[in-house]
């Protein structure tokens, strides 16, 4: 019998849509649209954690929205005028909550869980080769915060049944997402507010670092929460007297108390590196991470032959080693560079597609001319840093004219580096070929303390 009403709920009420809403909406703009989620490293396909991250993230859209399809559903008995005849049947009032919950919550829970199937085939039949399972707690308790939202504003509007509760829901449920959102330019993401308060919300920053992912008391103390929240809205459901909705009450403020003692109250405590994904994976001199697995069988030819043309370009001063870039940095720090090994960065644009000899090159410019300025498709460094390294690699390559790391740009500043660069370099080449080398060593000693200048390469001195 409750198999059948079951069907009949979902078939025949409000329920499915909100599955609906968060599914199509989620893949609407995952697919239709081309944004910070489809690039880099970090993009919603690329690592499990990172479609996990995205789908949270989007939390921030869906929340209000299902919270109002919750409201008006639990409006159905007061607006149909019902609620006195149902509380004559012999049924339990538990029981009636249970059916409309149950169907809310199954709804919800297959569209949030096809989304993450959809995201998740596309992970598992792309390029990465690391499948830890710390995506999962994410995803679940996603699929809690939603659950519990839906069934908390149910028993709201079954509480205050007006047409007023709805909107009222949805406009209280933007504010506190938009009071409570993270920001996430610093080197890890942080709520505006306090990190515990913050931390009352499900939804997380977007994804930047893909080496980052959740600590496991925040998992524990947002579950505390969102499980209270969702005993409260299950209580008010069934709650037929005004005693019985105060004492409704008491689950959701019991779990915000024990969740605040429980959640991280510093955002380096909230945000943490997923070391098994950050375990370094080497092949002789190169080492990437765990999580760039798929990429070492490239880079390492490549890197040890990049190695061998930056040390008969600099001798003994020349790195040893290349590994791939994974310090923690705000939005637009520069990097802090080694001397020792040359840094990969898979996000940098000289990166993002290189392969065979493009690799080298990209390998020995990143060598001689290292930038610290992060070049991704969130931060856009100098001009005047890609001339550097296309000068550089074309003086180690032995090539007869100067060859643009990437293609020059025509906007009046980049037509001027370039014209700076074409100088430079015939400049370089007068120069007896002892001279020349003096010159590039002087240009890596700048670059690594960042006064690298792009005028200065001829003449010696490459810091102002």
């Amino acid at each position: 019998m409750n198999g059948r009403v079951l069907r009949t709920e979902l078939k025949r009420s409000a329920a499915p849509w909100a599955g609906v809403v968060v599914l199509g909406g989620s893949l609407a703009v995952f697919l239709l649209y081309d944004g910070v989620w489809s690039k880099g490293t970090a993009a919603w396909t690329a690592q499990w954690t990172t479609m996990a991250m995205w789908t949270r993230y989007l939390l921030a859209f869906w929340l209000p929205l299902v919270v109002g399809i919750g409201a008006v559903y639990g409006l159905r008995e007061p607006r149909s005028r019902m609620t006195e005849l149902l509380a004559t049947t012999p049924l339990p009032a538990w029981r009636r909550a249970a059916l409309p919950t149950g169907a809310i919550a199954l709804a919800l829970a297959a569209g949030f869980g096809l989304l993450v199937v959809v995201g998740g085939a596309q992970v598992a039949f792309g390029p990465t080769t690391y499948a830890g399972l710390g995506w999962l707690p994410i995803s679940l308790v996603a699929v809690l915060g939603l659950v519990a939202a839906a069934v908390f504003a149910m028993g709201v509007a079954r509480t205050l049944p007006s047409v007023l509760t709805p909107p009222a829901l949805v406009v209280a449920c933007l504010v506190v997402t938009s009071m409570l959102r993270v920001r996430t330019e610093g080197e890890v993401p942080e709520s505006r507010t306090s990190n515990r308060l913050g931390l009352l919300s499900p939804v997380t920053g977007e994804p930047r670092q893909m080496l980052l992912t959740l600590s496991g008391s925040v998992h524990l103390g947002q579950t505390l929460w969102l499980l209270g929240l969702l005993a409260t809205g299950l209580a008010l459901s069934a709650a037929a007297t005004r005693r019985a909705r105060l004492l409704a009450v008491t689950p959701a403020l019991a779990g915000a108390a024990v969740a605040l003692l429980v959640l991280p109250a510093a955002a380096r405590d909230t945000y943490v590196i997923d070391k098994a994904a950050a375990a370094p994976v080497c092949d002789g001199p190169v080492c990437v991470t765990e999580a760039s697995r798929s990429h070492l069988a490239e880079l390492a030819p490549r890197g040890r032959e990049a190695l061998s043309v930056l040390h008969d370009a600099l001798g003994d001063k020349a790195p040893t080693s290349v590994r791939e870039d994974t310090a923690l940095r705000a939005l637009g720090d520069p990097r802090s560079l080694p001397g020792d090994a040359v840094l990969v960065d898979f996000d940098d644009q000289l990166f993002i597609d290189a392969t065979g000899t493009d690799l080298t090159r990209a390998l020995v410019a990143q060598g001689l001319a290292p930038s610290c300025n992060a070049r991704t498709s969130r931060e856009g460094g100098a001009q005047d840093g890609v001339a550097l390294q296309s000068i550089a690699a074309s003086w180690a390559l032995g090539d007869p004219g100067l060859r643009p790391m990437v293609e020059r740009d025509t906007d009046e500043y980049s037509r001027r580096t370039w014209a700076d660069a074409d100088a430079a370099w015939r400049e370089l080449k007068a120069l007896a070929p002892a001279e020349q080398r003096s010159r590039v060593a002087e240009l890596r000693t700048a670059a690594l303390s960042c006064t690298a200048r792009l005028r200065e390469v001829p003449a010696g001195g490459a810091s102002r």
